[in-house]
């Protein structure tokens, strides 16, 4: 299974998530996307549904020496998940993770203002929330997230993804209440690789998405 694009992934997976129409319906869910990419997928499926669409934020916190390795990852609001097998076998330094989370959380902070600007947060307590994602490879973000959306008092928790490897849904169902994932091939190398197109996605795309989707009641 192959995805032309981030647009086609989502209205793909919106189908794939009809069941939840009448929670949408009732004013009880909303659909939260993983920037920069997931907002893409997640706009597709919060049209879908009519619901209202903001983002979740969170970042991974990266390795010493190799930033696109995962030791951790932490949310808007402060929750954090750290990966306790890679801290010690890379022998990461308390002082080091302390910074890399200073960091990773002024980076939210930039994210969030520029991504939703005046616009409060949608909120999600009481809710179902729907966690959208353009795939999931490490997990770490999406994990985070879902503990930070469980603390913000979400009633459910639903995962949905394009692609994942199969070995990453007991580790993210763990999290959630219920997982959606299109795609789980037995050989997964990057979430790029199952795309005919993956280009970067900048910031104005994911501002006019959200601005775009007030028009049908996400405006918090």
């Amino acid at each position: 299974m192959r995805f032309r694009d981030r647009g086609e992934a989502g209205r793909r997976l919106a189908e794939a998530l009809r069941h939840l129409a009448p929670e949408a319906r009732a004013g009880q869910l909303v659909v939260l996307g993983i920037p920069r990419g997931g907002v893409i997928v997640a706009y597709e499926v919060a049209r879908a549904l009519q619901a209202p669409l903001d983002v979740v934020l969170a970042h991974k916190l990266g390795a010493p020496d190799n930033p696109e390795l995962a030791i951790g990852a932490v949310a808007e609001d402060g929750t954090l998940w750290i990966d306790p097998l890679a801290v010690a076998e890379l022998e990461v330094s308390p002082a080091y993770l302390e910074e890399e989370i200073r960091r990773q959380q002024e980076e939210l902070r930039r994210r969030a203002e520029r991504f939703r600007g005046a616009r409060p947060p949608v909120p999600v307590a009481g809710r179902t929330a729907v966690v959208v994602d353009d795939g999931i490879a490490t997990g770490a973000t999406m994990r985070v997230s879902l503990r930070s959306l469980r603390r913000q008092g979400a009633r459910r928790l639903v995962v949905a993804a394009p692609v994942a490897p199969p070995e990453m849904l007991p580790r993210v169902e763990a999290e959630a209440d219920e997982v959606v994932v299109l795609y789980t091939p037995a050989r997964f190398w990057a979430v790029g690789a199952f795309y005919d197109h993956f280009d970067q996605v900048p910031d104005e795309q994911v501002v006019a998405l959200l601005a775009e989707a007030v028009a049908w009641g996400s405006g918090g």
